[in-house]
């Protein structure tokens, strides 16, 4: 008689096949991530992802909403909030940013990892857990300039320790279909600025628009600047809205000239002084767009600093501007702007404010 034999399963040996990659691959894993709530909630994970997230180099801040000027986070400016139409009073609420709690509830760690590595809400403070960080995004939680419904305003801006350049598109958005005959271009339009633009208050607008678009980049540029102090490894950052209004972006040489050379702050705000500008205004009373769209009163407004040389400078300098406004925007924009491009320019001058 054949005694039973009984099979007895080897003991299950847990094993973590992620222990197994080195430091340099996770990183780059890590770094595909860029968001910063998914890079805090990492580093609650284990302690070796506590310690690596602060060695990521992409980081993106999205904030939820910005502290009224007193720090009272009971006041602060939700997302579900009316977008204010005042530029001034909700420019002085971007002194000081706030990020809702995603790191808070992080203490009590199971695996060990020990004191949670976010606890502060201002982006400055947060990214101090940071110590190589070289592309940096913080975006806000919407755009600065309140405009009326169906009005389409995008700004683009570039500084060092002050403006550069600046790009302003503007205009009514509406639909083909819906426009009918009324905004069927006009055959005889030869680029030439009508009449009707100075009396019934376009070209005021225009330089209203202007105003509050630098107003809102020089607020931004204001902010930046501890950001910039403390990380002196950035080689690129972007300040931009949810929105997709404006933005705000500075380069590797543009970076360092931001922290060798003192920034001029405005005396009558939280803001940078803005220089006297130099601006190229092109017009079109109605701009047919890709899509089954069309821009009434298309407007592009292309601002530098007054003695900057660029404008009439040499043919590299030259290239170089007009590749900046070419690429301010994307997708049925960018086709606006070249288009705008082709149009006849009117010279405007602004004093420095």
């Amino acid at each position: 008689m054949h005694t039973k034999a009984r099979i007895h399963a080897d003991p299950v040996q847990e094993f973590d096949r992620f222990d197994c990659l080195p430091d340099s691959l996770v990183l780059l894993i890590l770094n595909k991530l860029e968001d910063m709530r998914s890079l805090g909630r990492c580093s609650a994970v284990s302690k070796r992802f506590s310690g690596l997230v602060p060695l990521v180099h992409d980081v993106c801040v999205k904030i939820d909403r910005v502290l009224t000027v007193d720090g009272d986070s009971e006041a602060a400016l939700n997302l579900s909030s009316p977008k204010p139409q005042n530029i001034l009073s909700h420019l002085f609420k971007l002194m000081l940013f706030a990020i809702t709690k995603p790191f808070h509830d992080m203490g009590g760690n199971p695996n060990g990892a020990g004191r949670p590595l976010f606890t502060q809400h201002s982006p400055a403070q947060v990214l101090r857990s940071f110590s190589h960080v070289r592309n940096l995004r913080v975006e806000l939680p919407s755009g600065d300039v309140g405009v009326e419904e169906g009005v389409l305003l995008k700004w683009r801006a570039e500084y060092s320790s002050t403006l550069q350049s600046c790009v302003i598109l503007g205009g009514t958005l509406v639909s083909r279909d819906a426009g009918g005959a009324d905004h069927e271009p006009s055959p005889d339009d030869s680029g030439t600025m009508p009449e009707s633009f100075y009396t019934n208050g376009g070209l005021k607008l225009r330089v209203v628009w202007t105003i509050s678009c630098l107003i809102a980049a020089s607020t931004r540029h204001y902010l930046l600047r501890s950001i910039v102090e403390e990380h002196p490894t950035l080689r690129s950052l972007v300040l931009a809205d949810a929105d997709g209004q404006g933005a705000l972006r500075m380069g590797a040489e543009q970076l360092r000239d931001f922290r060798e050379r003192p920034v001029a702050a405005s005396a009558c705000s939280n803001r940078t002084q803005v220089p006297a500008c130099n601006i190229k205004l092109r017009y079109a009373p109605c701009l047919e767009l890709p899509g089954g769209s069309a821009l009434l009163g298309a407007t592009l407004l292309v601002i530098k600093p007054a003695g900057d040389g660029s404008g009439g400078g040499g043919r590299g300098d030259r290239k170089e501007a007009d590749a900046f406004v070419s690429g301010a925007f994307d997708g049925p924009l960018r086709f606006a702007v070249k288009a705008l491009m082709k149009r006849r320019t009117y010279l405007l001058e602004m004093n420095g404010f």
